[in-house]
């Protein structure tokens, strides 16, 4: 037997772990891609799904592109916002960000 052969035969047993390792680096970052990026986003789409279906006339909300107002009038896919006593426009229900409490848009409206 060659020197080259006994080299060639030496060097392949030891292999047989790195695979295991690969797998198992490969499974954690799965599992942290999933707990820091899917499993949020998922969350928060959920929260802003029942926000948009609870939506109902007289509630204070604010738009995603910061106007407050209130809805006065809810359709299938749209809402008409009062933004000042005659102002009033149509968005979609999907451009509410957040809804307000109560009374807030009068306490932002009063000189203080």
């Amino acid at each position: 037997m060659s020197l080259i052969e006994t080299a060639w035969a030496a060097d392949g047993g030891g292999g047989g772990g790195s695979g295991l390792i690969n797998i198992l680096f490969l499974g954690g970052f799965v599992l942290i891609f999933y707990f820091l990026l899917i499993r949020p986003q998922s969350k928060r789409r959920k929260e802003h799904a029942a926000l948009v279906a609870g939506l109902s006339k007289g509630d204070e909300v604010i738009t995603a592109g910061g106007l407050a107002g209130n809805i006065t009038k809810v359709e299938d896919d749209f809402v008409k916002v009062r933004l000042a006593s005659k102002i009033e426009v149509r968005i979609q229900k999907t451009a509410v960000s957040a809804t307000l409490p109560k009374g807030t848009l009068k306490s932002l409206d009063e000189p203080g």
